[in-house]
């Protein structure tokens, strides 16, 4: 029925806003199920089961042991450090820590793969029964932020492989540098409903595993790498076929993914054809994602016990050197980014908006905590908005970015002083900004001073200038005494012309508008 009034009602429409509305009418009917797998890369020093390091870049295989490398004899030993990264991390994301774990061989056969096995935990990994609740917001496709919460199946320790490479001959070559990296996989279940909450879920991870240090995030680096399973089907029917996409190396590329698999799938259930069971690849020059291989053969894994390793207990009270302390491990958490972002906004009655953007930024929530701290009477608005808006243009333009030592809590407290004294306005703050940027090394008073951007508050002064501006914009002033009151935004932007920004507005504002009752 609506489709039919939008159509009766077209007439005036083009055939391309039409089409448009058709494909969304079309779309409405599906419902989009996402689930995320994401493997995380544990920040220890030495592999799961060997003491070869696991630092990145190294020349290929250098970073190899014996164990690594599959020579027959050879034998795991279990890295502690890997175990008490993986607890911590399974108790920040609220799940239940198995007392008992084991180990087993998840066999396939690929070139970067020297054992023919991946040592995995397939019975009963390390933690299951979590939950990441998680703020979505995407500026321009949502009108204000909501909470969405995705419940963790399971999370468990497990081996990388190698890598293959290929040379300009075609050759196949294998680089065991990654073979054995210490990883936890976390398998969410399929409760999302588009590529904005999968990359929001995402973003939340990192904030955690960045807060609590046990992986570096570092995505163009492999250190988290997300596989995100997709499927559409009708209300009331079962869910779709699904499809996997492996190995999204960015946020953006999750969003976007996920969001074209969806279309792709429903583009093609209603044009009539069938969706595939299959793995994809995701790729970011044609953004667009590609088969890779079909799954309708379900690979036989013929996973069977890790004889060489025994279970892993986790039942012990305190640390020592053979046991570790689950009970310790969660009393020592940090403030999670949930808990911050409760903080600011009962704290500093922000935006929830606001507080989201500050918090998903580690370096912007520290300095905004500092700013904050040092002067407890500074508005919080004034300070978001010099940091959200102001400092990260200057960053996003690339003229400075959070190392560079350009900018501190110190140089941005006292440029959020001079704006609630009235000295300097948004403006003038902004032209300081970017003198501080361009590598001017003197305070914000200093800078002022010599560039003369004192803000202009005199009430004489700005009334001779009124003057002025009234007597030289008659057709402006005549409008204005017609009625047309929003014409005075004219007035106010010729004052600031004529003064280089410099004007106390809210003042000028209440001189105009008194002038111009005569």
């Amino acid at each position: 029925m609506r489709l039919m009034n939008l159509i009766r009602g077209s007439q005036h429409r083009n055939l391309a806003q039409l089409s448009d509305i058709i494909i969304a009418e079309k779309r409405s009917k599906w419902i989009p199920v996402v689930g995320l797998e994401i493997h995380v890369q544990l920040k220890s020093n030495a592999k799961l089961f060997s003491p070869s390091t696991t630092i990145f870049g190294a020349p290929a295989n250098t970073n190899v042991s014996l164990f690594d490398a599959a020579i027959p004899g050879t034998l795991p030993v279990l890295n502690k450090k890997c175990v008490e990264l993986g607890v911590y991390t399974a108790l920040a994301l609220s799940c239940d820590v198995n007392s008992v774990s084991f180990f087993d061989r998840k066999h396939y056969f690929y070139a970067d793969l020297p054992a023919g096995y991946q040592i995995t935990q397939q019975r009963a990994p390390l933690a299951c029964n979590g939950q990441l609740e998680f703020p979505v917001y995407q500026p321009g496709v949502h009108k204000k932020p909501y909470t969405k919460l995705s419940k963790i199946h399971q999370m468990q320790l497990e081996q990388d492989s190698g890598k293959s490479l290929y040379d300009i001959n075609g050759r196949n070559l294998v680089d065991l540098n990654r073979a054995g990296v210490p990883l936890i996989e976390i398998v969410f279940a399929p409760d999302l409903s588009d590529g904005y909450e999968a990359a929001a879920l995402v973003k939340e991870l990192i904030l955690i595993l960045r807060r609590i240090e046990t992986c570096s995030c570092k995505m163009e680096e492999g250190a988290l790498r997300i596989d995100a399973n997709v499927s559409v089907h009708k209300e009331g029917e079962s869910l779709g076929i699904r499809t996997e996409t492996k190995n999204i190396g960015s946020i953006r590329g999750v969003s976007h993914a996920v969001n074209y698999e969806i279309k792709r799938q429903i583009d093609l259930l209603e044009s009539g054809g069938m969706v595939t069971n299959e793995t994809r690849a995701w790729d970011a020059f044609l953004d667009e994602t590609v088969p890779m291989r079909d799954k309708e053969m379900k690979q036989d894994y013929r996973f069977m016990p890790e004889p060489n390793l025994p279970p892993l207990r986790l039942d012990s009270m305190e640390n020592t050197e053979e046991n570790i302390s689950v009970s310790k491990l969660k009393q020592s958490l940090p403030e999670l980014p949930a808990e911050s972002r409760e903080k600011l906004a009962k704290s500093f009655d922000l935006l929830p908006e606001t507080v989201i953007q500050l918090v998903n930024i580690e370096d912007l929530f520290l300095i905004f905590n500092s700013i904050m701290k040092e002067n407890k009477n500074r508005n919080a608005k004034t300070v978001a908005t010099i940091l959200l808006v102001e400092l990260m243009t200057l960053i996003n333009k690339g003229l400075t970015d959070f190392n560079d030592g350009k900018f501190n809590e110190v140089k941005l407290g006292n440029i959020v002083d001079l704006i609630q004294s009235g000295d300097i306005n948004i403006n003038i703050a902004k032209l300081v900004m970017e003198e501080i940027a361009n590598g001017n090394n003197n305070s914000p008073k200093e800078i002022i001073t010599a560039l003369g951007l004192w803000q202009v508050k005199d009430t004489d002064e700005l009334t001779q200038i009124c003057i002025k501006i009234i007597k030289d914009n008659p057709e402006i002033v005549n409008q204005y005494k017609k009625g047309k009151k929003k014409v005075l935004f004219a007035l106010l932007g010729k004052v600031a012309s004529e003064t280089n920004k410099k004007a106390k507005m809210d003042v000028v504002a209440e001189l105009l508008k008194e002038m111009l009752k005569d």
